[in-house]
């Protein structure tokens, strides 16, 4: 709608109604980060209603309408009748880790214990076809972190998602899905989703009853990462949504780590790009607690848990991997799409205006057309998908 990419903090808690706030970010063109920017402009989401019309007007839009109060009703009601509770941006309720995010999503619809999202988390993702041996991994992982203090938290996927959160049931458990809150995707999980219902917390931000499509999961997976201090990929191919889960991890400050594979193994191919490129490589649970475990960020309540107190894997033979800062890399990438817009800009300017080596350039565009951020024309032209 023409409103910037980047929202200003409004003040917080809202004292607005749960209703407004609703229908703001059910109304077309209207997503997180608008929502945001909207919020700040205008004070409260019941001004920020009224005013959405002549905003669309001036964004050439016509006869621009916001999301009518009887379909956000009927969601509410939708809720309550599933049992389900809404949390807003603002509501103390609210994952405090979630707060501080750029597209921080404006309301979760939450089944189950939410007390979980105030405990700290580790995020456990991978491949949907895992072998035995990363479900094997996956399970150990889940049951470690979680004797030691921490809740999982996955995308409730088949595979190594689904094993993570069976593992962790009695520790604590959070699966934020793509669709409705009310909906288990894939259909196999539907007894896994009753489970969390009971013993641990389900979330999603779409409305009750909607059924997942493909923009929806990468949405989930930056809710996935944000609620996070660490991202785990146990098994992901070369080109997989594990992967842009670990690249928004990233974009959040938060730490990416991978479990290592055959080289022949498609599905580790993933997971030794990300540890060739930086990211801490993990051999079981003590791994990930010496990664996080000591460190406390705001949003944490849990004790500092000592890694030495989890039994674990002797070392793997030969020397270490050679460390690349993932994060420096997550940086080029953002610089590189600062620079980029809808209109095709020709790669060696590009290359100039970043003051950087070609070679250096030129594969971070491979990595982010590969990503579907950036397509190239004819002429050795760029330019970013918006």
């Amino acid at each position: 709608m023409g409103l910037t990419s980047k929202p200003t903090p409004h003040p917080t808690p809202l004292d607005d109604d749960p209703v407004d706030r609703l229908r703001l970010i059910r109304s077309r063109r209207v997503g997180a980060v608008t929502w945001h920017r909207l919020m700040a402009e205008h004070g409260n989401a019941a001004a920020a209603l009224r005013a959405l019309p002549e905003l669309a007007r001036a964004s050439g839009i016509e006869n621009y309408s916001p999301c009518p109060v009887e379909v956000v009703r009927r969601e509410l009601a939708d809720g309550q009748r599933i049992g389900a509770r809404l949390i807003t941006w603002g509501d103390p309720r609210y994952p405090a880790a979630l707060i501080d995010l750029p597209d921080a999503p404006p309301v979760l619809w939450v089944r189950g214990d939410d007390s979980l999202l105030a405990r700290p988390m580790v995020a456990l993702v991978g491949a949907r076809n895992a072998s035995s041996l990363g479900l094997r991994m996956a399970r150990r992982l889940a049951e470690g972190v979680g004797q030691a203090g921490f809740v999982t938290v996955s995308g409730m996927a088949r595979g190594i998602d689904a094993e993570s959160h069976r593992a962790s049931l009695a520790t604590g458990t959070v699966a934020v899905l793509a669709g409705g809150v009310d909906v288990a995707y894939p259909e196999e999980n539907a007894p896994l989703a009753d489970q969390i219902a009971r013993q641990g917390c389900l979330v999603s931000e779409q409305c009750i009853g909607l059924q997942p499509q493909a923009r929806h999961f990468p949405q989930r997976n930056r809710v996935v990462s944000g609620l996070a201090r660490a991202v785990v990929v146990v098994e992901a191919a070369a080109r997989s949504g594990s992967l842009l889960t670990a690249r928004a991890a990233l974009d959040q400050g938060r730490e990416v780590l991978a479990v290592p594979g055959h080289p022949f193994d498609a599905r580790a191919t993933g997971c030794n790009l990300l540890i060739r490129d930086g990211a801490s490589l993990v051999r079981g649970p003590q791994d990930v607690l010496e990664v996080i475990g000591g460190r406390v960020l705001p949003f944490s309540r849990a004790e500092r848990i000592d890694p030495a107190d989890l039994v674990d894997a002797e070392p793997l033979p030969g020397p270490a991997p050679a460390q690349r800062p993932l994060s420096d890399i997550s940086a080029l990438h953002r610089r590189i799409l600062d620079r980029l817009g809808p209109s095709p800009l020709a790669e060696d300017q590009l290359i100039r205006d970043l003051a950087l080596p070609p070679g250096t350039v030129l594969a971070q565009l491979v990595t982010l057309e590969l990503d579907g951020q950036v397509q190239r024309a004819p002429g050795g032209m760029v330019s970013r998908i918006c």
